[in-house]
């Protein structure tokens, strides 16, 4: 098992175009760890906006009277990807794992495996 620190590092070692990756709360926004990022991309800001984009969804699903849990969300623009995966492990009710990737780098098939692998092995 991994503590927040160590599967943040993990995520940037080991997944191919990685700049930046954070836990997040989305019921506060607040940002639990970040790593990467830069003066040209603030990740804790990135990673507050984007608790919008999940409430948002979870929203429309329940209006829409949809069941299901969301596994990952996926934003893509010109030069990235932003990979957002929700915590269904032990204790991560309320979390996501925010990963940023360098488009031009990434596997995205192997980045949202890699990071379905370190959620599984993240200790709350």
């Amino acid at each position: 098992m991994a503590n927040t620190e160590a599967a943040l590092k993990d995520a940037m070692s080991s997944i191919e175009g990685t700049t930046g990756v954070a836990l997040v709360d989305y019921t506060s926004g607040m940002a639990l760890g970040t790593l990467g990022g830069g003066k040209d991309f603030n990740l804790e800001v990135a990673a507050a906006g984007n608790t919008d984009v999940i409430r948002a969804k979870l929203r429309t699903m329940e209006h829409l009277g949809i069941k299901d849990e969301i596994e990952d969300i996926l934003i893509t623009l010109g030069t990235q990807y932003h990979l957002i995966r929700l915590l269904k492990t032990r204790g991560g009710n309320g979390l996501f794992l925010y990963l940023v990737l360098d488009a031009s780098r990434a596997n995205l098939a192997m980045a949202r495996h890699q990071l379905k692998k370190i959620e599984a092995e993240l200790e709350i």
